[in-house]
């Protein structure tokens, strides 16, 4: 499972589509096995099991202070929303 604030960039990703994903030095390409977009983090977590998002985590206002320690992500999911990828 990844998340991203739903931008321009990612909010037209659909199942069946090949991304690259980059984590620090790390890059890897998968698979979109199933793609969707909420409007909140809330509304995520009512979809998809936080343990499943970030396992290190306990609490949605645990994921919403590492997910505002990304540049202006506060402001972005507010307009764009958060997309889920479900990944192959």
């Amino acid at each position: 499972m990844e998340t991203r604030a739903a931008s321009e960039k990612y909010r037209n990703i659909q199942s069946g589509d090949s991304v690259v994903l980059v984590c620090g030095k790390d890059r890897f390409q998968k698979k979109v096995k199933k793609a969707k977009i909420f409007t909140t983090v809330r509304s995520l977590l009512r979809a998809y099991n936080l343990k499943r998002i970030m396992s290190e985590l306990n609490s949605e206002k645990e994921w919403q202070e590492e997910l505002y320690k990304y540049p202006n992500y506060k402001e972005k999911i507010k307009k764009f929303g958060l997309i889920a990828l479900e990944l192959k």
